[in-house]
This record gives structure tokens, sequence and C-alpha cells, in this order.
């Protein structure tokens, strides 16, 4: 018996603003009979409002859309191997829902497409699951990823910096590893994926932070300075910001100004 086999496009749409949208990824759009859309809840609603917008905007000829709910994920403080497992549990059951929504709602020689927040190399799960699918053996799933801008983009360019100084190198982290790159690496930090302000953290006097939230959207902020002096500032927009939302997606970069 032959294997099943789905088509899925990966598209990038950048970090919020509608406009990020390259043309290969509205191309790719038009291409697409089947838009997986992963639902957030109530509390991000405008996330799944802004694919949706981009979908009707862009898409051509017959087309339907499938909401998928984003199953649940443990996001207490944990240590590295508990944190790890949590996420591999979530993954599992994510890429559960995916190949039963890419069998059930897709036909024979049907284009599939998932609308990826940002770029989907950086930070997002959606590559690493359908992987997981094609690995499982009851789907073959062929991928195709159409890069997107992505918010370490949109931040440089909203606070009109380059992201690297000259010759140096910089470290992309997620926020829970911050402390063990430290501020010793001869370079800058862009740091993501922040619940806890580990900004508050960091130590030294020559350090500025770049930082953003909501970038490239209406509901758009942007902070830079040192960061003992923008600190408060910083955790207080981020205090206002989350209930006035009910969630903050937010980037920043740190710079060693002296070195």
């Amino acid at each position: 018996m032959s294997m099943e086999q789905r088509a899925i496009l990966v598209i990038g749409i950048g970090a919020g603003n509608p406009d990020h949208l390259t043309l290969q990824a509205v191309k790719a759009i038009r291409r697409a009979d089947v838009f997986f859309v992963v639902g957030k809840g109530p509390h991000k609603a405008s996330l799944t409002d802004l694919r949706h917008q981009m979908i009707e905007e862009h898409a051509q000829g017959p087309y339907h859309v499938v909401e998928v709910e984003d199953p649940s994920r443990d996001r207490r403080p944990l240590d590295r191997s508990d944190y790890t497992a949590a996420v591999q549990d979530w993954r599992e059951r994510r890429g559960e829902i995916f190949e039963r929504a890419m069998r059930e709602e897709m036909t024979a020689g049907e284009t599939g497409a998932f609308l990826v927040w940002g770029d989907p190399s950086l930070y997002d799960s959606t590559l690493g699951i359908l992987a997981d699918i094609e690995d499982r053996g009851a789907l073959s799933v062929t991928v195709e990823v159409i890069p997107g801008i992505t918010s370490v983009a949109s931040l440089t360019a909203r606070h009109r910096i380059p992201l690297n100084q000259v010759g140096r190198p910089v470290h992309i982290t997620p926020a829970r590893r911050l402390a063990d790159v430290g501020q010793n690496d001869d370079g800058d930090i862009v740091v993501m994926l922040d619940a806890h302000e580990s900004f508050t953290q960091v130590e030294g006097d020559d350090v500025w932070i770049y930082w953003g939230a909501y970038l490239g959207t209406p509901d758009e902020l942007l902070v830079a300075g040192p960061l003992g002096e923008v600190a408060d500032r910083i955790r207080e927009l981020r205090t206002e910001a989350r209930a006035r939302h009910g969630w903050i997606m937010d980037t920043y970069l740190l710079r060693n100004v002296e070195s």
C-alpha cells in the first residue's frame, strides 16, 4: 500500500506588518488550496486575524481555511531537562493535530500552507513538526519553505541600527539561556522569547538595550538606551501592554558600547 502524500508550503509572513509579505510569499499564497491556521485562543485573536487578512487579500481561486487549535503547553519556569520534555510533549501533540488535519482536510493533488510568524527557520516549530510527521511514516510530506522577515530584522530596522558591529559576532538566544551566554562572547546578543524580563539580570554600565514589542503592528513599542536607565521603563511598558492585550511578543538586542 502506497503512503499518502501531501504538499505543504511553509510561508514566513513577517513580524506583524502586512507589508512584510515578500513577493515570493504572495505567490506562494496564491498557489495554496488549503490554509492551516493555528489558533492561539481568544487572547491572541489578533494573530489569527492577521493571517486571515493576508489570505483574503492574496489567495486566488477556490481555497478553504482550516483552523486547528494549538495544544496547551506547560509554561512554568522549569529546569533544562523538564523544559525539553515539556516542549517535546507539546510538539508531539501538535504533530498529531497537524497530521490529522492534513489527512482529513486535503485531497490528492492539493497544496496546503502554514503561515508562520516571522521566518520558519527562527524559533518556530512548524518545520520540525512536519519532519516528525514524515519520520512516523504515515504521511509523505513534501515541504517547500518561503523565508520571511524576522522580528530581529524588524527590530533593527525600526531602531535604525545594524545588527552587528564591524567584525563582531552576533549571538541569538532564547531568554532562558541568556545567563549562559553572558556578556563575554565578544559580540552582541539578540534575546527572544523572554517571559521573565531576563534583561533585568544583566550587569554592566556599558550595556545598551534596543527593545521592541508588537513589531510592525499599530501597537508597536520601542525603547533604546543604557540598560540601567531604561530597564524600569521597559518593565512598565511590558506590564501595561500585557494587561491591555493579554499577551506580549517582544525582542531585544544587548550591545556593549565600550568594546
